[in-house]
């Protein structure tokens, strides 16, 4: 079938049970959804099932409303949790920054351009340095300065601008700030950090050129949901490229630039994509 218009998507889970693929595929067959794309997983270790379907509806009359209300008793025979999102659907995001520019001048590209199907109607940083691309896109840019004793005010102040744009994703494309506790709560699960993948081993300062001298073979990037384990959030997608002996500490800092750009948008994508699910302290990603 060839069809160029954008699929709603359906993604779904439940404990394990036989017959969790035919519920699903045997109702979109019968309500007139034409399936482009469908992927599954059986985890056996939280003993939970997965699974993401893009379809197209086939019958004139389809919405969204009448999609729920016919799976419903379907989904209830399985314990099954599910969600629709629709084709035209743009996730509002916020992007959060200090002064590394590399990964926000990819994002602001990549949204310009469409390859990222993403509204960003607020840019928020610690710093004054990158108000210049927010501007030149048009996006407000709101500088909250921080120090250890205004943390919990400026965090505050975040906490309300993501309620006054309607934030549902937020990004933090190089924000160099450990969040507290209460802001990482206020963020479970709809914030992607990105950082170098050369944690623990060379923390603090200057992570590169430590490595350098350690003669790194290897540089990379991890984006992850953040939650109050600095760094260690449930990973959503790693990138990664080999060094040799001619990379000098800031050949190694523009590889490890470009890597963590393209997993940041890896991780973006997978997440508006709805096809990132949570397994207990884990990640199922069926990525494209």
């Amino acid at each position: 079938m060839t069809n160029i218009t954008k699929p709603w998507i359906f993604t779904a889970s439940c404990p394990s049970k036989l017959g969790t693929v035919d519920v699903v595929t045997r109702y979109m067959a019968e309500a007139g959804n034409y399936v482009d794309e469908i992927h599954s997983f059986d985890d056996r270790v939280s003993k939970r099932f997965f699974i993401r379907i893009e379809f197209q509806p086939m019958k004139d009359d389809f919405t969204a409303a009448r999609f729920d209300a016919e799976f419903a008793p379907r989904a209830a025979e399985f314990g099954m949790e599910w969600d629709l999102t629709e084709p035209e659907h743009r996730p509002r995001v916020a992007i959060l920054v200090s002064k590394y520019d590399h990964c926000l001048n990819d994002l602001l590209y990549r949204y310009r351009t469409g390859q990222l199907n993403i509204e960003v109607p607020v840019i928020i940083s610690n710093h004054p340095d990158l108000e210049h691309l927010a501007e030149w896109h048009g996006i407000p840019y709101y500088h909250l300065p921080i120090t250890p004793e205004t943390k919990p005010y400026q965090e505050a102040e975040i906490v309300k601008l993501l309620e006054q744009y309607d934030i549902e994703l937020v990004v933090l494309a190089r924000y160099m700030q450990v969040l507290s506790p209460w802001m990482c709560n206020e963020l479970n699960g709809k914030a992607i950090n990105i950082h170098h993948s050369l944690l623990p081993g060379f923390k603090g300062a200057r992570p590169y050129h430590q490595a350098w001298e350690k003669g790194v073979k290897m540089v990379g990037a991890t984006a992850h949901y953040v939650n109050n384990d600095l760094d260690e959030g449930p990973i959503i997608t790693q990138g990664i490229q080999t060094v040799d002996h001619a990379f000098y500490p800031e050949d190694l800092i523009s590889k490890g630039q470009d890597v963590e750009r393209v997993t940041l948008f890896n991780a973006i994508r997978y997440h508006i994509e709805k096809r990132v699910f949570l397994s207990g302290g884990r990640t199922v990603v069926f990525s494209s």
